[in-house]
């Protein structure tokens, strides 16, 4: 097998808004769009990441209802830092602030409009 491409599929209630969440806060980008769908990339992401509207009919039965929950959309970050100051003074509300793992994990959270939580991260492990 050769995996020439990679997404998450998200449904939501008001893809336009999580759409424009992520293109307007994480520089995203819209690569195609049609009615209850959205699908939406970075260069430096290596996946794309694809809104579906709940109850969408394309979608199997027992799927079109689900809601994007229990998941985190996680990016690792050069600058956590100056990326928390930049939302902040964006209006994005923190859902969760800076915390500090002992395994070296840095991490803070926002909410799309949806409640689709997006992850900022970077790692400084201990050595060894």
């Amino acid at each position: 097998m050769k995996i020439t491409a990679s997404a998450v599929s998200l449904n939501v209630e008001d893809v336009p808004a999580s759409a424009a969440f992520l293109v307007g806060h994480f520089g995203f980008r819209t690569e195609m769009a049609a009615e209850g769908f959205a699908s939406l990339t970075r260069d430096d992401v290596g996946m794309n990441v694809i809104f579906l509207r709940r109850g969408l009919a394309t979608l199997p039965a027992d799927q079109r209802d689900d809601h994007a929950s229990g998941l985190i959309l996680a990016f690792t970050v050069d600058d956590l830092e100056g990326e928390l100051a930049r939302l902040q003074a964006e209006g994005v509300t923190i859902t969760m602030p800076l915390t500090s793992e002992e395994w070296g994990e840095r991490a803070f959270q926002v909410c799309d409009p949806n409640g689709v939580i997006v992850q900022l991260v970077d790692w400084n492990a201990p050595v060894g």
